[in-house]
C-alpha cells in the first residue's frame, strides 16, 4: 500500500465552490461551512453535496437533490477536468463514491484508489488482489464503495469484503463472505446504523456450460455484517439448499444470484433485494423481488416476476439442448437494485428486469401495482438467452416526480421517464442514431460499439443522466427528455496518473454527480456483451 499525503485546502469543499469564491464569503459563514465538512479527526465526513455509496441513498432513489451548481442553465458548459487510467484493465465499473474532496473506486487490476476529486492525484492506494494471504489473485473490483463514519466498504470477485480507513488506506477488516469457489461480490454495499448489507452473486452458471461440470451448487444469498468488525450477523439466502437429482443436472435448485445492491426502507425496518436467474430447478426465489427484516434476515415475502420460467445456465447458450441445460429458459435476471417510494400514501418497490419489464409492487405485501414493458426481448440467433441483454440492465432513478429507466440493445436502446403512480410513459428519448459515427462525413466506429443505454440512470433537479455503449455520456433535461450535454469517452486520454487510458463502452455503472462535478468510467470490454474495451475514469466539471 502507498500513502500520499494531501493539501488540507483541497479538504474544504462546499457545493463545488471554486476556491476564489471562498474569498466573497462572510467570515461566519465561512465557520459554518468548516463545522458542516470537517470533523477535526482527519476522517472524512459526508456532506450533502457528497454522493457516498452506489445507490444515493438507502431507498435506492439514485437521486441527488443536493446539486445546485449543475442545472439545466448550466450542465452544458460540463468540461473534462482530468482523466485517470487503471492499468492492465479493459473495463472499468466500479462506480465511485466520492465523499469530503475524495473519489474512492476501484479497479478491474485488483486495486482500490482514493483520489483527489479537483485533480485526480492519488491520495492512496490499497492492494485487494490476495488479501487473505493466499495465492489467488481477486481479478479485479466490480462493484462500488460506500463511506460511512471514516471507513470505506466494497467486494471483490473472490467473495471478500473489505472495510477500509477512509482517510489513510489501511485495512480495517476482511470477510470471506461465501465459501463456493466461484462466489464473487457485484453488489455494491449498503451502510445503514453501523451494518453493512451487501448481495452474493457466483460466476458458476458459465461452469455449466460444460456437462461435465456438476451443475450447479451455488445459491444466492444477501448478508448483514457489522460495519466495525465484519462479524456476519444474518445471511439470508435466496433460495433452498441444491440437493442431488441422480441426473442431469446433478443438484437443483441452484442459482437466484444477487448481482444489484439492496435498498432499504428505515421506517418498516425492510431490506428490499432483486435475485438473478436459477441455473437448475424452478425455485420462486429466483429472478424475484423481495424483501427481508433488516434486523433479523426473515422473509416477509419473495415474488418471482417471470414464474414457471425453465433454468437458464452456460450450457443453454449451446443451441442443442441437453446435459446442464435439458429445457432452456431466459437469462432473464435483475441487475437493477430495488427503488423504493410512496404513490398517494401507498409505500410501493420496483425494480427494471432483463426482461424488458419494469415491475411495481406493494412494498408491505408484494402485490403488483403495475408493470410496464419497455422493451420485448427477442433471441439473436443462434444464441440462446442474448434476448436479455435487451431488456433493462443496472437500475432507475427516482426524483420525486418520475422514474428514469434505460432499456439495453433494445434497437436502439431507450431513456424514459415514467409515471410512478400509473407506470405511463411521459417522454422518451432513444439512443441518437449517430452515436456510432465519428467523424465529418460521417464514418462507423468499431463493430463493438451499439446503440444500447445499460447503465444506472442518476438525475439531480432537472436532469438525468446515461451513459451508452457507443462510448457517449449524456445528460438529458428531466422535463422533456431532450439532450442537454454529450460527451464523446471512445478515444485516448492523456491521464493524471501516466497510465496509458482510453475510452470505450459506458456500462456496468452509473454517473456520480457531486458537488458540481460528474464522474463516469469509460471502457466495458467483455466476450458476453461485446462492448468497446477502455480503462479510465473521467471527471467533468464547470468552468
Amino acid at each position: 500500500m502507498s500513502v500520499e499525503i494531501e493539501p488540507i485546502s483541497r479538504r474544504i469543499r462546499w457545493f463545488g465552490l471554486r476556491p476564489s469564491a471562498w474569498l466573497r464569503l462572510p467570515v461566519l459563514a465561512i465557520a459554518a461551512l468548516v463545522l458542516v465538512t470537517g470533523t477535526g479527526s482527519g476522517q472524512p465526513t459526508v456532506t450533502k453535496g457528497d454522493w457516498s455509496m452506489w445507490q444515493f441513498d438507502p431507498t435506492g432513489s439514485r437521486y441527488n437533490p443536493n446539486e445546485i451548481a449543475l442545472t439545466p442553465d448550466t450542465v452544458g458548459k460540463l468540461q473534462l477536468k482530468w482523466a485517470f487510467a487503471f492499468p492492465n484493465a479493459i473495463a472499468a465499473s466500479s462506480q465511485p463514491a466520492v465523499v469530503d474532496g475524495t473519489v474512492y473506486v476501484g479497479g478491474r487490476n485488483g486495486t482500490f484508489y482514493a483520489l483527489d476529486a479537483d485533480t485526480g492525484a492519488t491520495r492512496w492506494t490499497f492492494e485487494a488482489q490476495t488479501p487473505l494471504g493466499g495465492n489467488v489473485p481477486t481479478f479485479g473490483l466490480r462493484d462500488g464503495p460506500a463511506v460511512a463514519d471514516g471507513v470505506v466498504y466494497f467486494g471483490d470477485n473472490s467473495a471478500n469484503m473489505f472495510a477500509l480507513d477512509a482517510a489513510t488506506g489501511k485495512q480495517r477488516w476482511v470477510r470471506k463472505l461465501d465459501e463456493h469457489p466461484m462466489a464473487i461480490i457485484t453488489s455494491s454495499p449498503l451502510v445503514f446504523e453501523g451494518r453493512v448489507y451487501v448481495g452474493v452473486s457466483s460466476q458458476e452458471l458459465g461452469a455449466g456450460t460444460n456437462d461435465r461440470y456438476p451443475c450447479c451448487t451455488f445459491r444466492g444469498s444477501m448478508v448483514a455484517l457489522d460495519a466495525m468488525t465484519g462479524d456476519v450477523l444474518w445471511k439470508h439466502y435466496t433460495i433452498p439448499q441444491p440437493e442431488p437429482t441422480g441426473g442431469s443436472p446433478a443438484f437443483a435448485p441452484s442459482g437466484a444470484p444477487i448481482w444489484s445492491s439492496p435498498t432499504i426502507h428505515s421506517a418498516t425496518r425492510t431490506l428490499y433485494y432483486t435475485s438473478g436467474n436459477p441455473y437448475t430447478g424452478y425455485p420462486e426465489g429466483a429472478e424475484a423481488i423481495g424483501a427481508v427484516d433488516i434486523d433479523t434476515g426473515t422473509s416477509r415475502w419473495v415474488r418471482r416476476m417471470t414464474p414457471g420460467d425453465p433454468p437458464w445456465n452456460g450450457r443453454c447458450a449451446i443451441p442443442i439442448p441437453g446435459g446442464n441445460c435439458p429445457d432452456p429458459g431466459h437469462d432473464f435476471d435483475f441487475g437493477s437494485q430495488a427503488n423504493i417510494f410512496e404513490v398517494d400514501g401507498r409505500l410501493v418497490v420496483g425494480a427494471g428486469q432483463k426482461s424488458g419489464v419494469y415491475h411495481l409492487l406493494d412494498a408491505t405485501t408484494g402485490e403488483i401495482v403495475w408493470q410496464r414493458r419497455l422493451s420485448t426481448p427477442a433471441p439473436i440467433l443462434p444464441f440462446p438467452g442474448s434476448e436479455s441483454l435487451q431488456g433493462i440492465q443496472w437500475g432507475a432513478s427516482y426524483d420525486g416526480r418520475h422514474l428514469y429507466v434505460s432499456t439495453y440493445q433494445a434497437q436502439p436502446g431507450t431513456l424514459y421517464a415514467l409515471n410512478p403512480a400509473t407506470g405511463e410513459i411521459v417522454w422518451s428519448t432513444p439512443n441518437p442514431s449517430s452515436g456510432c459515427l465519428i467523424n465529418v462525413p460521417p464514418v462507423p466506429m468499431e463493430p463493438l460499439c451499439q446503440l444500447a443505454m445499460p447503465n444506472a440512470v442518476s438525475s439531480t433537479p432537472g436532469l438525468v443522466y446515461e451513459g451508452s455503449l457507443d462510448g457517449k455520456m449524456r445528460a438529458f433535461s428531466a422535463e422533456t427528455g431532450a439532450i442537454v450535454w454529450e460527451y464523446e469517452t471512445a478515444h485516448p486520454f492523456a491521464t493524471v496518473n501516466g497510465v496509458p487510458g482510453f475510452g470505450g463502452g459506458i456500462n456496468g455503472h452509473g454517473a456520480v454527480i457531486a458537488n458540481g462535478m460528474l464522474f463516469t468510467n469509460s471502457g466495458y470490454g467483455r466476450q458476453i456483451t461485446t462492448g468497446m474495451p477502455g480503462n479510465v475514469l473521467l471527471a467533468f466539471g464547470l468552468p
